[in-house]
């Protein structure tokens, strides 16, 4: 077994463990918030019609670093699903396809571990993914799409991602967001881990 192979298994693993945890202790994981990516929303992802006025009060109780951690996570999962969505379609590379099908389903259950939280709180609107990113992997194919898609989604996406988890994990303000965070960064390490090692597989390591 790879050193790819492993990472893959062993994230499978971790992500059923706080997801578990948390539906142990009387929290409903499901549903998602309504049109988010863990609801296996279309690759072109948008807000659902939510209520501004109940969203607003919602978003008020929570302190601006938190309000930040919700907004900055959801966006980075989206991008992350959709972007590796595309990968299964563009990419014609094997080893891309298989870390493209692993960050979809990865990031599909930390979505709803994420959105969980944030329904606590009453925060219901679904997380978009970011345009720009999507928007420069749509029309390529093959190597090219492989090259943008390793380096923008891959590594630097994971790279953001992990100083988002971070900040939250050590200076949240909410204890319910805060544990969520610091249960996700260490998947999405390794997540960064995988995207580094098929960086160097592929001849694109940064």
């Amino acid at each position: 077994m790879t050193r790819l192979a492993r990472h893959v298994l062993l994230i499978g693993m971790a992500l059923s463990v706080p997801l578990a945890a948390y539906a142990q202790n009387g929290n409903s994981v499901a549903p998602a918030r309504p049109g988010s990516d863990s609801q296996a929303a279309p690759v072109a992802s948008g807000a659902s019609p939510v209520s501004a006025a109940s969203s607003s009060s919602a978003k008020g109780k929570l302190s601006t670093i938190d309000q930040q951690f919700v907004q900055d996570a959801g966006t980075a999962g989206a991008t992350e699903i959709a972007a590796s969505k595309l990968a299964l379609s563009n990419s014609s590379d094997t080893q891309v396809k298989a870390f493209a099908q692993r960050m979809v389903a990865d990031h599909t259950r930390l979505a709803r571990y994420l959105d969980a939280a944030a329904m606590h709180h009453g925060i219901t609107e679904a997380p978009s993914a970011d345009a720009a990113v999507t928007g420069s992997l749509e029309t390529l194919h093959g190597a090219a799409f492989d090259k943008v898609y390793i380096k923008q989604v891959a590594l630097n996406g994971h790279q953001k991602a992990i100083t988002v988890f971070s900040t939250e994990s050590m200076k949240g303000n909410d204890a319910l967001l805060k544990n969520t965070a610091a249960k996700a960064l260490p998947i999405i390490k390794h997540h960064y881990a995988m995207a580094q090692q098929l960086a160097k597989l592929k001849g694109n390591a940064s």
